[in-house]
């Protein structure tokens, strides 16, 4: 049985600031009365329930294969800080759930609901939403979706123009889904944000040392060094993402961790026009908790997709406007990456140093290596990259990174050590030739959500913070935003 509680308004939208807490509505119900499908009143033989009897509804009691809807006439609504205080007449409905997929508002108000019965999660109309346009809606506080951000705010001021940049994010906090221990190429932070020394950025140990594996089940074999890391830095790219958020507010960007994108939005022509969060306060039943948060629609004159590796809606975008075919790319190839933050003794701490191998414990058929960071403060990231292709069905790539630990020129250094931190994620592994068409009706991708790692050097941010620069004919993403509201790009 599925129970679930709608609202649907006359009123379209209504502008949400900054500054303002999504809050509930409050209501009273100045009439309530039930219906079936057809509206007509139920009878106490048909429902069990006699329709004079209903100053409340219980959910709880809602008949089997059965969807409970409300459907309220608002006189009045306040979105904001301050609670509106709505008094409504109220219309029960009862709609048949089987085989239900979909349900469209009607002209009547009734609700367009999402999903299967099984798994409904979504509650909006599109009425109930609230709605915020920018000229520029960025999916993801990563590198990549933060270096555009920041690029586009600098290009308004150097043309004495303002164009509103909203960044939405699904972490609770700017750089909370950012996981990794990263050797990073500073060239890219270096047109970006050249004066980073300056302004303490967190990017303070660079590389001392650079050796490359090859590793048996108990020796370890130093190979040449296939990589170029003088000049880089190892540094934990969470901080560099919060650091890098804090600078794009300060340009004006508007950034709102703990929103996921769950919707694109689309116009009469096929074009998006923006994204929809997801619904918050939902229990695993599918029902509405007391603390239920309609999700928000924000529309942009141009979405930039920065959600990193396999992102919900880059692949949705990529699957309708056919972007791997226009192009002609490969199927992209992923792997998982399982990493842990130690804490080891001051002895065998050496700051800066890079390890990377490969060989045990992958055989010889599966794609793979590990990596060992010497961080600051005693930190050092070791990690196991596996790709996903592989063979062998009884392969774990969690226990064979349970095995790297164990290998004698690997174990002595975590001894008497201790875990601070541990995760997993998935990295795009097909290269330059995956990469598929980054421009789409209304936006574009970039960074890791098209696949931007450069694969042979391992590395990703760099590439994902170039990436915004591609997505236009003669100037990148930055084209495609001014160009949105009139305003070129091109120097006299």
């Amino acid at each position: 049985m599925l129970r679930l509680l709608s609202i649907s308004s006359k009123s379209k939208s209504s502008s949400l600031r900054k500054s303002s807490s999504i809050s509930p509505y409050s209501f009273t119900h100045s009439e309530t009365h039930l219906c079936n499908p057809t509206n007509s009143p139920i009878s106490s033989n048909s429902s069990g329930f006699p329709s004079n009897q209903f100053n409340s509804i219980n959910p709880a009691k809602t008949p089997d294969g059965y969807l409970f809807c409300h459907r309220f006439d608002r006189n009045f609504s306040s979105f904001g800080s301050k609670i509106g205080f709505c008094k409504v007449s109220s219309s029960v409905y009862w709609l048949n759930c089987a085989n239900l997929r979909t349900c469209e508002r009607n002209g009547s108000g009734v609700l367009r609901v999402q999903g299967s019965v099984s798994g409904m999660r979504s509650f909006s109309s599109e009425s109930d939403r609230e709605s915020m346009e920018y000229d520029v809606v960025i999916v993801g506080a990563g590198p990549a979706g933060l270096s555009a951000a920041i690029r586009l705010k600098q290009m308004c001021l150097e043309k004495g123009v303002d164009l509103s940049v909203c960044v939405v994010e699904k972490g609770a906090e700017v750089g909370a889904h950012i996981l990794s221990g990263n050797v990073f190429e500073p060239r890219a932070l270096d047109e970006l944000l050249p004066q980073w020394k300056q302004e303490e950025a967190p990017i303070s140990i660079p590389v001392s040392s650079d050796k490359f594996w090859f590793l048996t089940k108990k020796r370890a074999f130093s190979l040449p060094c296939p990589f170029d890391n003088k000049g880089n830095y190892v540094i934990s790219l969470s901080q560099l993402v919060r650091w890098m958020g804090t600078k794009a507010e300060e340009l004006g960007v508007e950034i709102y961790p703990g929103f996921a994108a769950s919707e694109i939005l689309y116009d009469a022509k096929d074009t998006v026009i923006g994204i929809a969060t997801n619904d918050m306060g939902v229990a695993k039943d599918g029902s509405k908790k007391e603390i239920f948060q309609c999700g928000v629609e924000l529309k942009g004159r141009v979405m930039l997709l920065a959600e990193g590796c396999r992102g919900s809606i880059s692949e949705k975008i990529m699957k309708k406007y056919n972007l791997r075919e226009k192009r002609h790319a490969q199927h992209q190839t992923y792997a998982l990456g399982i990493k842990e933050v130690w804490e080891i003794e001051e002895a065998k701490h050496n700051p800066g140093s890079v390890i990377h191998t490969l060989g045990w414990p992958l055989d010889q058929k599966t794609y793979g290596g590990s990596f060992l960071y010497h961080l600051q403060d005693r930190q050092i990231a070791i990690g196991l990259v596996v790709a996903l292709n592989y063979q062998n069905p009884f392969l774990n790539p969690y226990e064979e990174f349970q095995k790297l630990k164990h290998h004698p020129a690997i174990k002595p250094l975590l001894e008497g050590g201790s875990v601070l931190q541990y995760g997993a994620r998935t990295l795009n592994e097909g290269g330059f030739q995956s990469i598929p068409y980054p421009v789409f009706p209304g936006g574009a991708i970039i960074g890791c959500s098209a696949g931007f790692l450069n694969v042979p050097k391992i590395k990703g941010t760099h590439t994902a913070m170039k990436s915004e620069r591609t997505g236009g004919k003669g100037g990148g993403t930055e084209a495609m935003a001014f160009g949105s509201c009139g305003i070129s790009t091109l120097s006299n």
